[in-house]
């Protein structure tokens, strides 16, 4: 009988261990080449390095010597610029093209997948198909010229105030699908009874989504706005394939600032400070999502 207590007793702390150990070398690896990483970047921005890592501390400098470069300021504004217009018409498409698929359209089946195909791409593909579509020489400009459209321009993509939208357009264009499958998860997630009840008390498809479906669709609006803003602060593939941070530094992101000022400047210090400002202003986006999350599932 004792034998088959310590039996039982070894396989339920064998069963409670399995998971841990096959686990264990994921977290191991987490461990080390996200947060040991991390950690290592946070160390170097307080540091003097150039081309290579020094350990020797000189403390806030490269944040003062940063936050003094104009190229800085330039990424910054230029992220500005990008991240607003990105989210905002993001959110718009997205919401639209869900409620378009909400109202049991047929073909519904078919047009999904369309919408949501370029997320599946990655950004270099994105970056170098919209590159291709918007040179002037092979682009929308040279077809339209070849049907006998003379006078059409669009060369957005080499004026240096017209470059960041070229990037805004070609981002919406991969994102917006992945939005619309988060507020048609959340129409779909509605309960039917509290918008018939509405129609029966007369309100109008106008009042019934402003009063009652977008309210309603809050969390999804949030995780959108999330998602979006992530994506926006660590944009980097799409604008070296698209731009390549030009003309000039007109199409400049904090990401490809970093990338230059670490690995092309011999300016590794000041490249990883920006890299942390990169990740404090994504913890900050992060953070309170995080706790109206917890707060609510409390």
């Amino acid at each position: 009988m004792a034998n088959s207590n310590t039996q039982a007793d070894f396989r339920t702390r064998l069963q409670d261990w399995i998971p841990k150990l096959v686990l264990s070398p994921s977290l191991a690896a987490m461990l080390v080449f996200v947060y040991g990483f991390i950690a290592f970047t946070v160390y170097l921005s307080f540091t003097g390095s150039k081309m290579l890592p020094k350990y020797d501390w000189i403390g806030f400098e490269n944040y003062a010597r940063l936050w003094g470069l104009s190229h800085w300021w330039t990424a910054i504004t230029n992220l500005g610029i990008f991240a607003f217009l990105y989210i905002t018409i993001c959110t718009i498409i997205g919401l639209g093209l869900a409620i378009f698929l909400d109202q049991k359209i047929r073909g519904e089946g078919m047009l999904r997948p369309i919408y949501l195909y370029p997320m599946a791409l990655s950004f270099i593909v994105t970056g170098t198909a919209w590159k291709w579509i918007m040179d002037p020489g092979i682009g929308i400009e040279n077809t339209m010229h070849l049907w006998g459209w003379e006078s059409f321009e669009f060369g957005w993509i080499k004026d240096r105030d017209m470059a960041i939208y070229t990037v805004v357009i070609a981002a919406v264009w991969q994102t917006s699908g992945f939005v619309m499958a988060m507020f048609l998860a959340g129409l779909r997630g509605i309960d039917n009874e509290i918008l018939k009840a509405a129609q029966i008390d007369g309100a109008s498809n106008w009042n019934l989504y402003r009063r009652i479906v977008i309210p309603l669709l809050r969390p999804a609006f949030l995780s959108a706005f999330v998602i979006l803003s992530h994506l926006a602060v660590k944009s980097y593939d799409l604008i070296i394939a698209l731009t390549g941070g030009g003309p000039g530094r007109a199409t400049e992101l904090p990401a490809t600032f970093m990338y230059s000022y670490t690995f092309t400047r011999n300016s590794m210090g000041i490249g990883a400070a920006s890299a942390v400002i990169m990740l404090m202003t994504i913890a900050a986006i992060m953070t309170p999502y995080l706790y109206a999350e917890l707060k609510e599932k409390a």
